[in-house]
């Protein structure tokens, strides 16, 4: 049933309908965008106007609705506490509560339905259906649209009594700091004759400080609130107007001047709205209105280019001169940004059904927003740049051990953002602004300032970060090249059928847009066209020295990694990472395959003698030796991890086989002199990392579970859900629909109560184990599925059938580790 109505979207701009959502996250995206535009509904399970929205860091902001009947004098609140402004001792209105219908979600939408319940004096046949449709629109095929830091919410009404609606916003949307001073007018846009003008509120801080943050939230920038010009709107203090509101329905389009800090006499900037559907009338009638809210900043960051520390543009800026352009474009967008983000939605459920199950779908749907939300897109159409915040664990700058985890995300949606992505990160290295030989942890303490690290003090997390970017360079680079196979529908394949401009600068993949269908600025072909390979060679060869010195930093450290920190770093330091070292040697094996592309032969040789040698030695030291599970470290008996970094082998098609099996001897950082490359070893030994490796993590899995997914490692009762999907994505069926049913439950269950975390316990509460992540980048990281589903050409799962029909093993682990534990004990007493 899914499917199908998955599929009839595509054919049907049916965009405020989105599928019954059958998962009930504590939270859920309202208007989520960028860092700095995320507001959300913190008690989903509960009615919508228990509390105030939230932004992502649990801090409440203002966003109300109401509703009232016209004559009745009866107002009942939709979205917020705005009934906190109505005593219930005025006689002049009353208070009731809707009827609320639940919530539902999809990639790009989340809607709120309610009825209001009528009074006796109406007939029976009598009703009004209210939906509130929040979109923040996902377009893979449209980066320009993706760009606009903006969304939409549209307030359907339904039935045959009229029905007056209120919205407001309060001075929060612009500062953290309740204490800052704000200014704001209303701006009036005039359109055609044919199409209805829009009035904007524009609120701001009267003294904005650049680059600036306050409990997270941007001390620079404006918010724009938008909405037909038939409305009403007035600004003046809280209460004031929702008490006006609910005794006449209406506003007084007037503009309270005494402009004041953010939380005195609290002022607010709203928008009325009257439904007249003719009480008299048995008929249903259907009308609605769309209201925008735009959080625009120019410029969005500084960095530390190239050509030294610049203050970077907003990526619209190239196409919009004006804000009042960019907005009236936006504006008048809504039905085309609606049905593109409903086919990417409609595909994303198809594709996520096929590869998972229901509760698959609703899980990348909720992932989705959040991936995005962390994101700024800037530069220029020849130089497209994606900045992105790691959100709540820390604030860094373009974080590369938080891309990695994302970066499922943006291969599936749309591999040219992963470029956008590491583009920077390559820019200031290829510059010479970081003195180390292994890559960079970040480009900034804070974002967003990304400043960079010139003293080379960054987070340590050497062989971490010089897997995760090899890996990402040559999954990218992989990405153009499967463009060309059409078997391969991706949702990201551009619907212009005009070929993207000749490759100018140094970007990968310059943004060319064209018009299809009569919608403008949609992306023209930048894959599989002939093009694709040499695009990608050349990207590859600008920066190829970086990519030989990450490489021989891992050659040297990667197999016997020292004491460092791993991504996972809340779990401390150690040395001998089993997971750490796979990441590594996975490293070295995709350089090889980087140094193929660029015709760099030697080069391949070498590297594919050294993680063949590598992977043979790695399996001696953090395999157990009863062969069962892989260690947490090489020297750690009776503990097990998770492999989630054996995911990468299958991404990068290792497993599918390999013809680079040198016989040439090789010297290795001085750890074995003169080693000769092990021969591919017969039976499973027919890909990269062996099958049985495979086998016997995925058998771990099944046995190490809890109520509410696979922990991370014996360390502790924790999980980390990007890793999660890393690791049963190259899993047995049966260990996949476990765990994935496990993470649904927790969805279902969990006590946190902020937008997705990724990281949480596995069994009482589900809740936060500290430290509190959520609302982070890294849930792209649950798009593993769909991302192996397209690799390799669509080839990628052909590799892992041999484990369709295995039969997992039955384990018993604690006397497996115990045993182990013991007899390592013994041999330390020998």
């Amino acid at each position: 049933m899914r499917l199908v109505s998955a599929f009839a979207l595509l054919t049907a701009v049916l965009p405020a309908i989105v599928e019954s959502s059958r998962l009930t996250p504590p939270v859920l995206p309202l208007i989520v965008r960028n860092p700095y535009l995320s507001t959300w509904l913190q008690n989903a399970r509960d009615t919508p106007w228990e509390r105030w929205p939230m932004f992502w860091t649990g801090q409440e902001i203002g966003f109300s609705v109401l509703a009232s009947l016209p004559g009745e004098r009866t107002s009942f609140p939709l979205l917020g506490r705005p009934h906190d402004s109505l005593p219930r001792e005025d006689n002049h209105y009353s208070v009731a509560y809707p009827i609320y219908k639940g919530a539902q979600y999809d990639a790009s939408t989340t809607n709120l339905s309610y009825s209001l319940p009528l009074p006796s004096s109406y007939a029976s046949s009598k009703h009004v259906e209210i939906t509130l449709s929040f979109l923040s629109p996902i377009t893979p095929t449209s980066t320009l649209r993706q760009a606009i830091p903006a969304s939409y919410l549209t307030v359907s009404v339904s039935g045959n009594v009229d029905v007056d609606i209120y919205l407001d916003v309060n001075g929060q949307w612009v500062s953290g700091d309740r204490g800052s001073k704000i200014v704001w007018d209303i701006e009036h846009t005039a359109l055609d004759e044919r199409v209805h003008g829009f009035k904007t509120w524009v609120v701001r801080r009267e003294e904005e400080q650049l680059f600036t943050e306050y409990f997270d939230r941007a001390e620079w920038g404006s918010l724009h609130f938008s909405a037909p010009a038939d409305t009403r709107h007035e600004a003046g203090t809280s209460a004031i107007l929702r008490q006006r509101f609910s005794r006449t329905g209406t506003l007084q389009d007037s503009v309270d001047r005494r402009f004041r800090s953010v939380m005195d006499e609290e002022p607010v900037f709203a928008f009325s709205k009257s439904f007249q559907f003719n009480a008299s009338s048995h008929s249903v009638h259907h009308e609605e209105v769309t209201f925008t809210i735009a959080h625009v900043q120019d410029p969005v960051v500084q960095y530390a280019a190239a050509r030294g520390l610049t203050m970077m543009r907003p990526l619209w800026s190239s196409y919009f001169d004006t804000i009042t352009k960019l907005l009236t474009f936006h504006y008048l967008d809504f039905h085309s940004a609606q049905k593109l983000a409903s086919e990417y939605s409609a595909k994303l459920a198809v594709d996520a059904y096929k590869s998972g199950a229901e509760d698959y779908v609703d899980i990348v749907a909720l992932s989705a927003r959040q991936v995005l939300g962390a994101t700024s897109f800037s530069g220029t159409p020849s130089d497209p740049i994606l900045f992105l915040k790691e959100i709540s664990s820390n604030g860094n700058f373009q974080t590369i051990d938080v891309i990695f985890p994302s970066f499922p995300f943006f291969l599936y949606t749309n591999p040219r953002w992963l470029g956008y992505l590491l583009e920077p990160l390559i820019e200031h290295m290829l510059s010479g602004q970081y003195p180390n030989k292994y890559a960079m942890h970040d480009l900034g303490t804070h974002f967003p300032n990304a400043t960079g690290h010139p003293d080379g003090r960054d987070e340590y997390m050497p062989v971490e970060e010089c897997g995760n970017i090899l890996i990402m360079g040559l999954a990218l680079a992989n990405a153009l090249r499967d463009g060309a196979n059409k078997s391969v529908s991706a949702s990201w394949q551009p619907m212009s059928n005009v070929p993207g401009p000749d490759l100018s600068g140094h970007s990968l993949s310059p943004l060319s847009v064209g018009t299809s269908d009569d919608m403008l600025y949609i992306d023209n072909v930048w894959v599989g066209n002939p093009k694709s390979l040499k695009d990608a060679q050349k990207w590859v060869s600008r920066s190829y020295r970086l990519w030989k010195q990450w490489t021989s930093y891992l050659v040297e450290f990667s197999l016997l990694p020292h004491n460092q920190l791993s991504t996972d770093d809340f779990a401390g330091w150690l040395a001998l990472q089993t997971n750490l070292a796979l990441k590594g040697i996975i490293g070295i094996k995709a350089m090889a395959e980087l140094a193929e592309l660029t015709e760099n032969h030697e080069d391949a040789k070498f590297y594919n003698n050294v993680s063949e040698t590598y992977i043979a030695k790695w399996e001696e030291y953090g395999i157990s030796r009863d062969k069962t599970h892989a260690k947490v470290a090489y020297d750690w008996y009776g503990s097990w991890t998770t492999t989630y970094n054996l995911y990468a082998d299958s991404l990068l098609c290792f497993h599918l086989g390999s013809n680079h099996h040198s016989k040439q001897t090789v010297s290795i950082g001085g750890r074995y002199e003169h080693q000769k490359p092990l021969k591919p070893i017969k039976g499973d030994k027919d890909g990269f990392v062996p099958k049985h490796i495979y086998q016997l993590q995925s058998d771990w899995y099944y046995a190490v579970r809890q109520k509410y997914g696979l922990p991370l490692d014996s360390r502790h009762l924790y999980t980390k859900t990007d890793w999660e999907f890393f690791a049963m994505a190259v899993a047995a069926p049966k260990v996949r629909a476990e765990i994935l049913q496990s993470v649904a439950k927790w969805l279902n269950e969990t006590s946190t109560d902020r937008p997705f975390t990724d990281l949480h316990t596995t069994e009482g509460t589900g809740g936060f184990p500290g430290p509190n992540f959520f609302a982070r980048p890294v849930v792209g990281g649950h798009f593993a599925f769909l991302t192996l589903e397209q690799a390799c050409g669509g080839r990628a799962q052909e590799g892992l059938k041999f484990l369709d029909d295995s039969v997992t093993k039955e384990l018993d682990v604690d006397q497996i580790l115990a045993a182990e534990a013991a007899e390592a004990i013994e041999v330390k007493e020998l």
